[in-house]
């Protein structure tokens, strides 16, 4: 299964209320508030890598307290 890691920068403050909305969103697997450059980790994973990507794109990306995001799609061996 096509699986990604996607790391959030959010807006200041609104950490919590964004990963009450990412845990909503069903190919999204794992959420962790973390510290460092980025402030939220999504595990992310779909049937195909399409669905990964429209996850992402359509689902993340567009959620209001979202300022930036870096994907890391995994390496299927």
């Amino acid at each position: 299964m096509p699986l990604a890691f996607v790391l959030i920068n959010a807006d200041l403050g609104t950490e919590e209320e964004l990963v009450k909305e990412l845990k909503k969103i069903e190919e999204v697997k794992e959420v962790y508030v973390v510290y460092g450059v980025y402030d939220i980790i999504a595990k992310i994973q779909a049937d195909s890598m399409d669905k990964v990507k429209d996850t992402i794109t359509w689902k993340i990306r567009r959620l209001d307290k979202v300022r930036s995001t870096l994907t890391m799609i995994v390496v299927e061996e």
